[in-house]
């Protein structure tokens, strides 16, 4: 047998989960085809760094990932968002082999194979069946669609991604039954408009098992929740059919979570912004999901010193912050993107104020965060166990996203496995996070 060592990839994934999602189709695809994934970029034959270009933060970041591949490898392919746009890259880095845009597959599979053709044994590395995943083996990311077409004016996803672009519902539903196969307890479901998902394909039908299933949002979730697993609604927009979920969520089909990417409150801001969805009734809606879900958890972002808002447009924010209630929050002091036509806007925001408004937003934030966690002492919850130390567990309840949201922190008469779903008493609760006991099992 040819004993001719695996060729070796070192990969850097940056940016959202939706490009972690990229990664991982490219990691199973090469990984298929023998190659070996290295931890260090110096004992690796190439790097692949799959970049973000969102924010101008994030494009440095991304260019000094690929300025350390460089000096530590110097062969270095890169994807991503911003090799959407790649004079920036070819400027700083004329010596890379090739930049691409994201979803582009194929073409990043080309440029490994010209710079470093796969082992020809197809015994080697024999790829799971569900793929090779970058998160923890107890959840995955769920990527139902590419695009947006949206216009909202602070972003460039459109620019970079393209329009919406659907997968049958049956494609989704084939991906979420492998992982559930392969041991995942929880799918994060994202693309760039989660709520989105089907008008391109005018909901057509695909058939599933013995049925045919619509590429409806709604029908989608539904399907999703029939496999066993928690189901998590990502980066889903207010629009009005959002409303039908809500009774999957007490029927246990679906998490009782959404994270509505809501980016203020002022009607002025909001349509300077562009932003989708009538936003005028969002409170009354708010009000109504959970008087009919009483355990509903919002997680929601907001954009401070967007050109043009005033101190009246970022009072109301905050007063609506206060009845809106939002459980877990995430805030962006704006930032110009090249492209983006947010930057014509007049009145820009000067960067203390702007450093003003994140304080005082995130400090009334965390005043409604320790208020809402409060109400949870004493009761109990389903906790699922990420990290697993000497004497505490580290978990999230059906509230909390991996990464972005809080955490539970457990202790346990027995040891407690990555991955086991358990039943806990809430003791106490501090601004962001939870502690308790196991209950049950």
């Amino acid at each position: 047998m040819d004993q001719t060592a695996a060729p070796k990839v070192s990969f850097v994934s940056l940016g959202c989960p939706k490009a972690l999602v990229d990664s991982e189709r490219i990691i199973t695809r090469l990984r298929a085809e023998g190659y070996e994934l290295a931890r260090k970029h110096d004992g690796a034959d190439i790097v692949i760094v799959n970049t973000c270009g969102f924010l101008d933060s994030a494009k440095q970041e991304s260019l000094s990932a690929i300025g350390e591949a460089m000096a530590e490898n110097g062969k270095v392919i890169v994807t991503g968002c911003m090799g959407a746009e790649p004079e920036q890259i070819e400027q700083a880095y004329p010596g890379v082999l090739s930049i691409t845009g994201p979803q582009q597959y194929e073409s990043v599979l080309d440029a490994v194979h010209r710079a470093l053709p796969p082992a020809h044994n197809p015994h080697l590395d024999l790829v799971p069946p569900q793929g090779i995943k970058l998160t923890p083996r107890h959840y995955a990311y769920l990527k139902i669609s590419e695009g947006c077409n949206n216009r909202c004016t602070f972003c460039i996803i459109p620019k970079l991604r393209g329009d919406l672009v659907s997968r049958p519902a049956n494609d989704v539903l084939r991906e979420a039954e492998r992982l559930v196969g392969a041991g995942v307890k929880e799918l994060l479901v994202i693309s760039q408009d989660t709520s989105a998902y089907g008008v391109d394909l005018k909901y057509a039908e695909s058939p599933w098992k013995d049925r045919q299933v619509r590429a409806r949002f709604l029908d989608l979730a539904r399907e999703l929740g029939e496999l066993g697993a928690w189901v998590r609604l990502q980066y889903v927009y207010p629009y009005p059919h959002v409303d039908e979920v809500i009774a999957l969520m007490n029927e246990g089909k679906v998490l009782p979570y959404l994270d509505i990417p809501f980016q203020h409150a002022s009607p002025e801001v909001l349509k300077a912004m562009k932003r989708p969805a009538a936003q005028d009734k969002t409170l009354a809606r708010i009000k109504r999901w959970r008087e009919e879900c009483p355990d509903l958890a919002l997680r929601s972002t907001f954009i401070v010193g967007f050109p043009g808002e005033t101190d009246a447009d970022f009072a109301y924010l905050l007063d609506w912050l206060d009845e809106a209630e939002i459980d877990r929050l995430g805030c962006f002091k704006y930032e110009p993107v090249a492209g983006a036509t947010s930057n014509a806007i007049e009145n820009p925001v000067p960067e203390e104020v702007k450093q003003e408004r994140y304080n005082a937003l995130m400090a009334r934030q965390q005043k409604i965060s320790a208020r809402r966690l409060k109400r949870k002492v004493g009761t109990r919850q389903q906790i699922i166990i990420d990290e697993v130390g000497p004497t505490v567990a580290k978990g999230r309840s059906k509230a909390d996203a991996p990464e972005i949201d809080g955490a539970v922190y457990l202790s346990s008469r027995r040891p407690l496995r990555v991955g086991e779903i358990v039943t806990a008493k809430i003791e106490r609760a501090d601004q962001y996070d939870l502690h308790g006991s196991v209950a049950g099992f």
